[in-house]
This record gives C-alpha cells, sequence and structure tokens, in this order.
C-alpha cells in the first residue's frame, strides 16, 4: 500500500471526501483563526503570507516542505479528480464520487504523475487566452526569467504561444521524489517573478497572477521532461455557470474585455 497524501486547499470550512487520502489544508492561513480539523499552510517550511498572490500554491509549498509520503498531492475543496460518474448535484453525492485510493493506487501502477484531463481553448492559443483575460506582462517576464535561469525550457514556454490545450487548475498527484524536482523549478522562477514585477499597480484580482503562471508553467516542466502520465477527468462539486464562462471568455477575445474575478 503506498503512503499517499492529498492536499486539499481551502481557505473555509467545507465538506470534504471520506478517504484518508485527503488532507484538508487551510491555505492563507496566516494570522486568522483555525479551521477545526484542517491543517494550517503557515506551519513548519511555509509561505503562507504570499497566499493572496500565489493562491492554492502556498498549500503546495507546505505540503511539499512539510510532508512525508511516498506520493503528494494538491486538489481543491470544490474541484477533484473524478472517480466515477455522478449526475446528482448534491454535494455529498459528488464528494462520494471522487477519485478514491483504491482507484489512484491502480493508476500509479503504470506512472508516477496524474494530472487533469487537458482543458481545450479550441479559438485561440493559452499566450493569447491569457493576454486577453488578463493583463500578460507578468507571463512575459516569466519567459525572460525562463530564458535566463532556465534556458532547456525555453522552447516549451514558448509553445505557449501554439497549444491550445493544457493541464490547467494546479491540479496533480506526484511521487515525491518528482515533485521536488517539480517544486524547485517552479518555486524558484516564481520567486524571482515576485521580486521583478511590482505587485501593487494591479487591483486583489489581477494579482492573483503567480498563481495563474503556475498553471502554464506545469506543462512547461512535464514536457520538456518528457514525463509519463495518466491524465483523469475533473470533477466540480458545485454547479459551473457554463453561460457565463463562455460569454467571459467571448468577451476577452473579441473585445479585449479582461476578467474581474474568478468564474
Amino acid at each position: 500500500m503506498k503512503d499517499i497524501k492529498i492536499i486539499v486547499a481551502a481557505h473555509k470550512e467545507y465538506d470534504m471526501p471520506d478517504n484518508n487520502i485527503y488532507l484538508p489544508v487551510f491555505v492563507g492561513a496566516n494570522g486568522k483563526e483555525d479551521i477545526d480539523g484542517y491543517r494550517r499552510d503557515d506551519t513548519g517550511d511555509n509561505i503562507s503570507i504570499k497566499n493572496p498572490n500565489f493562491c492554492e500554491l502556498t498549500g503546495l509549498h507546505w505540503a511539499w516542505k512539510n510532508l512525508d509520503a511516498d506520493y503528494i498531492g494538491l486538489v481543491h475543496y470544490r474541484r477533484y479528480f473524478k472517480g466515477k460518474k455522478c449526475n446528482s448535484k448534491d454535494i455529498k453525492d459528488r464528494l462520494a464520487s471522487v477519485l478514491n485510493d483504491k482507484q489512484l493506487e491502480e493508476l500509479l501502477k503504470d506512472v508516477d504523475v496524474v494530472l487533469p484531463k487537458k482543458r481545450n481553448y479550441y479559438i485561440e492559443n493559452l499566450y493569447s487566452h491569457y493576454k486577453h483575460t488578463t493583463y500578460v506582462e507578468p507571463l512575459d517576464e516569466t519567459g525572460k526569467i525562463i530564458k535566463e535561469k532556465y534556458p532547456d525550457y525555453e522552447k516549451e514556454f514558448n509553445n505557449l504561444k501554439k497549444r491550445r490545450s493544457a493541464h490547467m487548475f494546479n491540479m496533480l498527484i506526484m511521487k515525491k521524489e518528482i515533485l521536488d524536482e517539480y517544486c524547485k523549478w517552479l518555486f524558484n522562477i516564481l520567486f524571482e517573478l515576485e521580486k521583478r514585477v511590482d505587485i501593487t499597480q494591479y487591483d486583489r484580482f489581477h494579482a492573483r497572477f503567480i498563481g495563474r503562471i503556475s498553471e502554464l508553467l506545469l506543462d512547461v516542466w512535464i514536457n520538456t521532461n518528457n514525463i509519463k502520465y495518466k491524465e483523469v477527468k475533473v470533477i466540480d462539486i458545485e454547479p459551473v455557470n457554463w453561460l457565463k464562462k463562455g460569454t467571459s471568455f467571448i468577451k476577452a477575445k473579441i473585445i479585449g474585455k479582461k476578467y474581474e474575478k474568478s468564474l
């Protein structure tokens, strides 16, 4: 039996899956009251104070630095890897359908990495989508950092201007040794980006660009290192307003109206 810990990043109390592989973690816990039954991301070696800009990555950093397990993963309190089909809209039913330990053990017989099924952006590439929906300058600065510090990854980073699909949401499950290598690379880039970009020029929503850019960097690392993985569909615990999402997507593409909040 593999020792697997998948942290569930959350900023408030919420129903959790009934399976021991899932560990609720209060992200952005610095200076706030405990949530009963949740681990805090401001213990041990941590960057909890950076949560307004790094988003769920403060949880990933905490897990990387403080958890001892064979495999470590990250999901969100309202978004998980799907274990079985669920047509119910009831939250408890949907939580009961998330990937469980037995299903994950089977997946890990063949690979050491599990990622969410790719999201497709049919009408534009990843770079143009980012540019239309938010401020692109930090992403461009990320490219400069990669060219300077990790030139072997520059080709894949530039492929953001060609690719129309990606493993999004910062969701992953990795063997600890692989996670170590990924996180060293990722956080070195993001800490440098934090130094170079004046975050105060952005409002609260757009100041979360470090977390968003990291979503695009996952495949840059995966593809450059030829990491073998399996994809698993994602299940949203609460209903998604696809009409609203689609309308915002089109407005960003056609008239350049940037996103103003999470959708």
